[in-house]
């Protein structure tokens, strides 16, 4: 019997974790949008469960402190926009939460400013359906 897993994940959720973003829902009719690890309610409030796997900073950025709940975030936003929960046209929201929560975190300005064009402008593959994580099989 083999094993079925995924792979390009680096970092797991030890807790839950419950943030305010900006992204807000005013469609009717209001609805909660939940999967296995992630709910978004109407209002914003964002809740990713124990247990979310995330690969931290893309591209060059480098994984320090103040960019890892950035990326947990902006990940499970992600996630949500592939799996056609938002509408893609959400995605530009979804980067500037990546940016608040940086520079909530300490983040020099430049820095979050180039973490935020980096997502701009060579994340948006990472947003669309056709790159959702595959289920790999072992033996």
């Amino acid at each position: 019997m083999g094993i079925k897993y995924r792979r390009g994940y680096k970092y797991q959720l030890a807790e839950d974790y419950t943030v305010q973003t900006g992204i807000i829902r005013n469609m009717k009719p209001r609805y909660i949008i939940e999967t296995e690890f992630i709910t978004l309610f109407p209002d914003g409030t964002l809740f990713i469960r124990k247990g979310y796997a995330c690969d931290g900073a893309s591209g060059p950025a480098i994984d320090t402190k103040n960019i890892m709940r950035g990326a947990f975030i902006h990940d499970a936003l992600y996630q949500l926009l592939r799996q056609g929960h938002l509408q893609i046209e959400r995605r530009e929201q979804a980067d500037k939460e990546l940016k608040r929560i940086c520079l909530e975190d300490g983040m020099s300005k430049v820095r979050a400013w180039w973490v935020y064009r980096g997502v701009r402008r060579f994340a948006g593959f990472a947003a669309l359906p056709e790159n959702k994580k595959k289920i790999l099989e072992a033996p």
